[in-house]
């Protein structure tokens, strides 16, 4: 990895500014990401590297204020210093980019997200609503009964998007949303959500808050004593938040993503090994985050094979419907979007164990 302020590599090079949270809530996950980032970078650099060209990652601090990333990332797109954007960050942070920058570089958004941007050049590779929360909502109705839900989450566009979503696809179900309360990122203190809850006919939380927030929450819930009465399912806690959260906040504690540390699958078991050869037994947590990160770079790589570069205009001719494979499996392209398989894991203790395949690769 490099600086951002480096002088242009030079032809032989491709550099690719990867933005991911060094602050902020979202901060905890960042050390994961930087570790599969440049694991990826390592593997392709010992082959071909990206359309015959080794690849640089020029680290953008993706946990602050959306506007000021978009900046740095808009003066490195300006100068020709980067020819590609990639990693996890929060949808908020993707927009203002996308403002910035569209269209002129492609840019491989690895989070969970929404459900669409079609913005020219955007490829947005995590898990959506439709293939995540709500077939882990129906798990959760047929396996534990739950059907009256409560969200909380973060207030900015992927929490109240998704919380919309869901409110009106379970509309016509036996599960509905009765409520859905939004927090800034960085709120600490939960106590009137708490209170909020402790009054509500519900059977079960939707957690749609981010790393630090997440942890705050968690453990917070957990000492009001609500974690036996109302399980909650989240899209976005992973490894780093159970073990930030601590064993105690984690009881009846549910997560739905297409990978999970330990997953019992070819693939991911793949990724794993190569990872802690390379990192070691006390590297930062592998996990749906950082994983989409390796996928980021690696569906870089992808394009970079079927199209002969990065070239935007040709990336969004790459096929409707190609497939390729990945840690998380057999991965399928429909249209900007990835379809692939998503788990539903539940917490024991410091780590989660697969439940059950709720999508699969259509």
């Amino acid at each position: 990895m490099t600086s951002a302020l480096l002088l242009d590599p030079g032809p032989d090079v491709l550099s690719v500014a990867f933005v991911v949270p060094m602050q902020g809530s979202t901060g905890l996950y960042g050390p994961s990401c930087l570790a599969c980032g440049e694991l990826a970078v390592e593997q392709l650099n010992s082959g071909p590297g990206i359309a015959g060209r080794q690849v640089e990652l020029v680290v953008v601090d993706g946990g602050r204020d959306p506007e000021v990333v978009a900046q740095e990332v808009g003066l490195l797109v300006d100068t020709g210093r980067v020819e590609a954007v990639a990693g996890w960050h929060i949808s908020a942070v993707r927009q203002a980019i996308t403002r910035r920058i569209g269209g002129r570089v492609v840019y491989a958004f690895s989070a969970m997200h929404e459900g669409t941007d079609d913005t020219p050049g955007v490829f947005m590779l995590g898990e959506r609503p439709i293939n995540q929360l709500l077939p882990a909502a129906h798990w959760m109705r047929e396996e534990l009964a739950i059907g009256r839900w409560a969200v909380v989450g973060n207030d900015y566009v992927f929490p109240r998007v998704t919380g919309a979503t869901a409110r009106l696809a379970l509309e016509d179900s036996a599960s509905s949303i009765v409520s859905e309360t939004y927090v800034p990122l960085g709120t600490t203190n939960f106590r009137t959500v708490l209170t909020d809850l402790e009054q509500q006919d519900v059977d079960g939380v939707i957690m749609l808050l981010m790393g630090q927030d997440a942890v705050h929450f968690n453990r917070q819930f957990a000492r009001a004593g609500l974690s036996a009465a109302l399980p909650r399912l989240s899209p976005a806690v992973e490894e780093n938040t159970l073990l930030a959260g601590g064993n105690g906040a984690n009881e009846e504690l549910y997560a739905a993503a297409a990978y999970f540390d330990g997953m019992d699958t070819a693939e991911g078991s793949s990724l794993a090994e190569a990872y802690y050869a390379r990192w070691g037994q006390w590297a930062p947590a592998l996990n749906a985050v950082g994983e989409s990160c390796y996928e980021a770079i690696m569906f870089l790589a992808q394009l970079g094979q079927t199209c002969g570069s990065l070239d935007v205009a040709a990336a969004s001719a790459v096929r409707d419907g190609h497939f390729y494979d990945s840690p998380r499996g057999l991965l399928r392209l429909a249209g900007n979007l990835v379809n692939q398989d998503v788990y539903l894991a539940a917490a024991e203790g410091l780590e989660f164990t697969v439940q059950q395949q709720i999508a699969r690769t259509q």
